[in-house]
């Protein structure tokens, strides 16, 4: 399956956001076969359990109309309430296989796709009504293999009833001598038995269905490389604007961090590779803070601006490396370099009042 546009082979599962868009137009993996199945099943299954009911309701029904047929009025003024009450009973009787169908339709539809609320299937589309389209469409593959599964079925569905009643034949005779009801019964068996087996092998086949359909909808919905880059910029942005974007950034962040290097009390160095700018004010602050820092060229940038301001330089590689390490800009130093940083001040300290 190759891409028509960029000629690139979609090899690439589908992302979860062209999945999303698949899915605001109504494009799912769905298939038809499963909720008949289901509806199949579950109806026979609730219609079996329920004979004895809906068949005591109905003898009711019937004994109570035919028994008294001699008190009703067939007249154009009894008529709407006769009716009224017989597709009432007549409801209450197949009110729970009904029930039980809606509910499983529902159920099975929404264990495919969800909730799902779409009016893009809805949209009406020219290429529907085109008659070379619509003829090519009886053609099609899709179609083909519509045929070929509802022939399956036919035949497989047949061969199943087959052998059911081929199994009851010998028990066909001796109903000649039974009352109605038994007989009723046996033919109800069969029947129940053939519908049995036919919706568990419908169920089966809406499986492997529902297997291919969601197979089939992923080979549709795969992407190229190209179409995933695509997305990619779209939803993050390009990287090219996004790394030109930090960079302006980290330059603002290095400008202002430089800016405050004048107001630092002394500069540790490495002497050369590492620079760290820092300021004590005892009134203002309970430690001394890391107003800038920086390696390679921004360390010497920093010792410019400091030499520029004459804010005194001190060598000393394991506190540089310390702090360096383990401070952040505009964070106060840790309890273990206290002890050092405070000789370092001392002794900054002392040379300006020598200067003074």
């Amino acid at each position: 399956m190759a891409d028509e546009s960029s000629g690139q082979e979609k090899s690439e599962a589908p992302t979860s956001r062209r999945l999303q868009e698949a899915r605001k137009k109504g494009d799912v993996a769905k298939s038809m076969e499963v909720p008949s199945a289901a509806v199949l099943l579950t109806g026979l299954l609730t219609l079996y359990y329920t004979s004895d009911f809906m068949l005591g309701r109905l003898l009711l029904l019937l004994r109570y109309y035919l028994g008294n047929l001699h008190t009703f009025q067939i007249i154009p003024g009894n008529m709407p309430m006769l009716t009224r009450e017989s597709m009432l009973e007549t409801g209450l009787i197949v009110a729970p296989v009904m029930g039980v169908i809606f509910i499983t339709a529902l159920a099975a539809n929404y264990a495919q796709v969800g909730i799902l609320f779409t009016t893009e299937k809805l949209a009406p589309k020219f290429d529907k009504i085109d008659p070379i389209q619509g003829f090519a469409r009886l053609f099609s593959k899709q179609t083909l293999a519509n045929v070929v599964k509802s022939v399956g079925k036919l035949l497989i569905i047949g061969y199943v009833s087959y052998t059911e009643i081929k199994k009851a034949l010998p028990g066909i005779l001796p109903l000649m001598d039974q009352e109605p009801v038994l007989i009723l019964s046996f033919m109800g068996r069969v029947a129940f038995w053939i519908f049995l087996k036919a919706a568990l092998i419908i169920a089966l086949l809406a499986a492997i269905d529902y297997a291919f359909q969601r197979w089939q909808f992923m080979e549709k919905m795969k992407m190229t490389k190209q179409e995933i880059k695509d997305e990619a910029k779209q939803t993050e942005g390009d990287p090219h604007v996004k790394g030109r974007i930090r960079s302006i950034q980290m330059q603002m962040a290095r400008q202002r961090m430089m800016a405050e290097v004048p107001k630092a009390d002394v500069v540790i160095t490495n002497p050369t590779r590492l620079a760290i700018a820092l300021r004590y004010d005892p009134l203002a602050m309970a430690a001394p803070m890391v107003l800038a820092k920086g390696a390679g060229v921004i360390a010497q940038k920093i010792r410019e601006i400091a030499e520029e301001h004459g804010i005194p330089l001190v060598e000393d590689k394991p506190l540089a490396q310390a702090l360096y390490k383990s401070v952040g800009l505009n964070e106060s130093i840790p309890e273990n370099l206290f002890q050092t940083v405070a000789e370092v001040l001392a002794y900054v300290y002392n040379i300006k009042r020598k200067r003074a």
